[in-house]
């Protein structure tokens, strides 16, 4: 998993409530177990048309907004299934970052669990944050993990609470595999101990 420490991108403003993870990315898409290759399917049935063709209007379509990083969203972001397809194809088209009023408790785990930083801030700093993002690619917001700060493009700053041990993975990029690889001596030392005192096992 890729290291979260500072970020600065483009910011994408979504100011839709509820949105759920079958319009992160549709349910036809859930047959691959590859976290790989979900990007271009990325709200899919809110970014083109029935025959394929992109939607305009749609913000990922707009070439400002192409290549963010951050997405600025309404409340309550990520409900319903608890398909992890959804940050797989949230962190593939290049989102590491969402930042929202609240969270589906299941996607807000899966997040972490990706190397994507979920943002729980009050509504006020989210419409400064949405009001910025809306000003296009000359814009660029600044998440600093270390500090836990989320700062506007003419440097107003918002402070913003996570969790030590999700802090500590994200900066480290540690998913569940890489946490246990941390104990691989103390692993391999029960191994050795284990061998000897019952070599028949």
């Amino acid at each position: 998993m890729d290291k979260f420490t500072t970020l600065t991108g483009i910011a994408a403003p979504m100011p839709l409530v509820n949105i759920d993870t079958d319009m992160i990315i549709p349910k036809q898409f859930l047959k691959t177990i590859q976290r790989s290759g979900l990007g271009k399917n990325l709200f899919d049935e809110m970014r083109y048309t029935q025959d394929g063709q992109e939607i305009p209007d749609f913000v990922l379509n707009q070439p400002a907004y192409r290549n963010a990083q951050i997405l600025v969203a309404g409340d309550n972001f990520g409900c319903g299934s608890s398909r992890e397809h959804a940050p797989w194809a949230l962190l593939d088209f290049g989102i590491r970052c969402v930042i929202s009023t609240s969270f589906a408790d299941i996607f807000f785990n899966n997040c972490f669990k990706n190397g994507i930083l979920p943002i729980v801030l009050p509504q006020d700093q989210v419409d400064v944050l949405m009001a910025d993002a809306k000003k296009g690619a000359n814009a660029r917001i600044t998440v600093d993990l270390e500090a836990q700060t989320v700062t506007t493009s003419d440097g107003q700053s918002f402070r913003f609470e996570v969790d030590p041990f999700r802090k500590h993975c994200l900066l480290n990029g540690l998913d569940d595999i890489g946490l246990t690889l941390e104990k691989a001596a103390a692993i391999d030392s029960f191994e050795k101990k284990v061998a000897t005192l019952r070599p028949w096992a």
